[in-house]
């Protein structure tokens, strides 16, 4: 391997390291305010693209109605809720209007906006905002649905609801797309050269975005006040509660932002690899290996092991492509232990 192939291997490493490190970051909060292994994170980076990918090709994005389905289901649950809460009748009237307004009047003028621009040659920046509304809405309906009824449940049933949902959403992203990969347009034909090395500007995009991406998250969590709400509940969840923060809109919130990170991601990925409608788990889970060097705590932390997956994907590829998966995952192993041996524990108590 000369310089040439290095700095090559080193561009593409930091690229798709730069993509983990967005999943990574929308894991660690999804986990550190709702205590869920957020496992379907990757979906949302399938739904992105290929939402994205079917705009391109002037379709009606399947997602929409999906987006209507979903936010059926939640009407319904939320009848139900009223239902069994007679103290809350008083305010029949204003609540169905808020919940129709949110969970079904949202939804369709979203698939009506996308019917009707979808026949039309839209500019990226139109795409890409039309295919965010589609998708982001999905992260506090999905919340709304599987999490929210057992949100004081244990870790373990967290995680295995977790699990049912990332296998519902791929047999849905099957069924809406098909088998067969897309790969959208990249944002920019330009390319940087740099001595020996060319950098396109897909590559530039993907930086520069997840570059501003977490700025944004720092300035988020530490200037705003639902900012600093997240991170009363990621600390102490029932301190919060008494202080008056809404666990339930915490919640939601957390997972708005998570699906609005992966649906991001997913565009920003489109143009560099086919995606297909189970690409974003493998993504996914490189994201998670990237949130457990950080302990699925430490945002900093998670976006530099990231961007080491990144790398050690990258230059794997090069020297053991058959073992670059295998390689890959198997960082997370020393990094277990580490943490075990460090961490104090703790004996559990008798009752």
């Amino acid at each position: 391997m000369d310089l040439s192939i290095a700095a090559i291997l080193a561009q593409d490493g930091i690229t798709t390291g730069a993509i983990y490190a967005l999943l990574a970051l929308a894991l660690v909060l999804v986990f550190s305010v709702t205590r869920v292994i957020f496992i379907p994170q990757g979906e949302f980076v399938s739904y992105g693209a290929l939402t994205l990918a079917a705009l391109q090709t002037q379709k009606v994005p399947p997602t929409s109605l999906l987006l209507m389905v979903l936010g059926a289901a939640c009407f319904v649950v939320e009848l139900i809720g009223l239902a069994r809460h007679a103290e809350r009748r008083h305010r029949l009237p204003r609540t169905l209007a808020v919940l129709a307004g949110k969970y079904l009047l949202f939804p369709v003028a979203v698939y009506a906006l996308a019917l009707h621009l979808s026949v039309q040659s839209l500019p990226m920046i139109v795409q890409i905002a039309l295919t965010l509304s589609i998708v982001v809405p999905m992260g506090p309906f999905v919340y709304r649905l599987a999490y929210e009824p057992i949100a004081e449940a244990t870790t373990l049933l967290l995680l295995i609801v977790a699990v049912a949902v990332h296998f519902v959403m791929v047999g849905l992203g099957l069924l809406m797309f098909g088998a067969e990969g897309s790969r959208t347009t990249p944002f920019s034909d330009a390319t940087l050269t740099l001595g020996s090395l060319s950098v396109s500007g897909q590559s530039l995009w993907v930086v520069v975005t997840v570059v501003v991406m977490i700025a944004a998250l720092y300035l988020y969590f530490d200037r705003s006040i639902s900012g600093k709400a997240l991170r009363a509940t990621s600390v102490n969840r029932l301190g919060a509660r008494l202080v008056g923060i809404g666990t339930a809109q915490a919640g939601r919130l957390a997972f708005t932002l998570a699906a609005a990170l992966g649906a991001l991601s997913g565009i920003l990925v489109a143009p560099l690899t086919t995606i297909y409608y189970d690409s974003g788990f493998l993504m996914g889970l490189k994201g998670f290996v990237g949130a457990i060097i950080g302990g699925l705590v430490s945002y900093p932390l998670a976006a530099a092991g990231s961007v080491l997956v990144g790398l050690l994907e990258s230059y794997s590829s090069f020297w053991a492509s058959s073992y670059k998966e295998v390689i890959v995952f198997t960082l997370i192993v020393p990094v277990l232990l580490w943490r075990s041996l460090a961490s104090p524990h703790v004996e559990e108590e008798e009752e």
